[in-house]
C-alpha cells in the first residue's frame, strides 16, 4: 500500500483512494447488464472488464484489433462480445457504432477508457493532433452514435485525468488542434483531458429532464503502460515515487467501475470524480460556453472525417 492509500480519508460512501473496483461493486448483481469498454485489453481497462465480467455483466470489449480484444475476454473469463475500435481512425469507430447496433442489445453504459498520453511529437491523423483525435473525437462519434442504443437510464463514464490542468490557458485552443502554432507534449494531453471533462458536462445538460446521467473522471496516478512515451528521467522518476503516491491497477479502476455500477449517482451527473468521489475541479470545467463550443466544433470535425 503506498503512503497515499494509507493515510487519505474515505469518502462519504465508504470508498476511497486504496479502494479497488472489486471492492466498490461488492454485492452488485450485474447479470443482464450490458457495458461498452473502450481499450479493453490492458491496464484499467483490463481490469475493469475483469470486474464487470465478475458481477455477471455481459461486456462489448472494443480494443484496436479483433484478436486483442478476444484474448482480454478469455484471460479476464468475462461474458462478452469482441469489437474493435481503433479510436484515431473514425472509419473504424463507425463500423464499431454500427456493429454494436445490430447486436440489437440496450446498452447500460459506455466507458471511454482508452487513450494516449504525452507523446514526445507532433503526430497528426486526419489533419489533427493525434491525442485530441483519439482520446476525445474518437469518444465523441462513440458516443454520440450510441445514444439510440443507451437504456432510458444509462450511463456515459469518461475517462479522464488531473492532467487536464495542463491545459492551454484558454482551456481548448480552437485555432490550434492541427498543431499550427506550437506542440508541448503535456499540454496537448491535458487539452484532449479537458475535452473529455467538457464532453461529459455538455452530455449531462444534453441528458437533462431524462434519468440517463454522464460523468468525467481522475482514475488516479498509476503506472499502465500509457507512460511509455514518456522520457527516460521522467520514467526514472516515476518508478521511484511508485511505493509512495501510486495506485495499483485494481485502485486505478475503482473509480471508472464504481460511476458505471453504483445504483443512486444520477444526482451527480456532469460532475468529476476521482477516489471514487465527487472532486474539485477548476473553474474551466464549468464553463459552459467552452463546453458548448466544443461540441459545435466536434460536430463540424467529424462531419469532415
Amino acid at each position: 500500500m503506498s503512503i497515499a492509500a494509507a493515510i487519505l480519508p474515505k469518502g462519504r460512501n465508504g470508498f476511497g483512494y486504496a479502494s479497488s473496483a472489486e471492492q466498490v461493486t461488492e454485492g452488485l448483481d450485474l447479470h443482464g447488464k450490458t457495458y461498452v469498454l473502450t481499450g479493453c485489453n490492458s491496464g484499467l481497462g483490463f481490469e475493469t472488464l475483469r470486474v464487470l465480467g465478475l458481477r455477471g455483466a455481459h461486456v462489448i470489449a472494443a480494443a484496436r484489433s479483433l484478436k486483442k480484444a478476444e484474448n482480454a475476454l478469455v484471460k479476464s473469463g468475462s461474458d462478452g462480445t469482441p469489437v474493435v475500435c481503433e479510436l484515431s481512425e473514425p472509419e473504424s469507430v463507425r463500423a464499431c457504432v454500427q456493429s454494436i447496433k445490430d447486436m440489437g442489445r440496450p446498452v447500460d453504459a459506455i466507458l471511454c477508457n482508452a487513450g494516449i498520453m504525452a507523446l514526445p511529437d507532433l503526430q497528426l491523423a486526419h489533419g489533427y493532433e493525434l491525442q485530441f483525435l483519439t482520446n476525445h473525437i474518437g469518444h465523441f462519434i462513440l458516443v454520440t452514435g450510441l445514444l439510440e442504443q443507451l437504456r432510458d437510464d444509462g450511463r456515459v463514464v469518461m475517462t479522464s485525468s488531473v492532467a487536464y490542468k495542463q491545459a492551454p490557458k484558454n482551456g481548448i485552443d480552437f485555432d490550434n488542434l492541427k498543431g499550427e502554432k506550437k506542440y508541448k507534449p503535456w499540454q496537448a494531453y491535458g487539452r484532449a483531458k479537458l475535452a473529455n471533462l467538457l464532453f461529459a458536462c455538455e452530455l449531462s445538460k444534453k441528458f437533462k429532464g431524462s434519468q440517463r446521467s454522464a460523468f468525467s473522471l481522475h482514475p488516479g496516478v498509476i503506472m499502465t503502460g500509457l507512460e511509455r512515451h514518456l522520457s527516460p528521467m521522467m520514467r526514472l522518476a516515476m518508478t521511484i515515487a511508485k511505493p509512495l503516491f501510486f495506485k495499483n491497477v485494481a485502485q486505478g479502476a475503482a473509480t471508472q467501475t464504481y460511476l458505471a455500477t453504483q445504483p443512486g449517482l444520477q444526482q451527480y451527473s456532469g460532475q468529476y470524480f476521482a477516489d471514487c468521489n465527487p472532486a474539485t475541479a477548476t473553474p474551466q470545467v464549468g464553463d459552459e460556453a467552452l463546453a458548448r463550443e466544443l461540441w459545435r466544433v466536434s460536430e463540424q470535425i467529424v462531419a469532415t472525417l
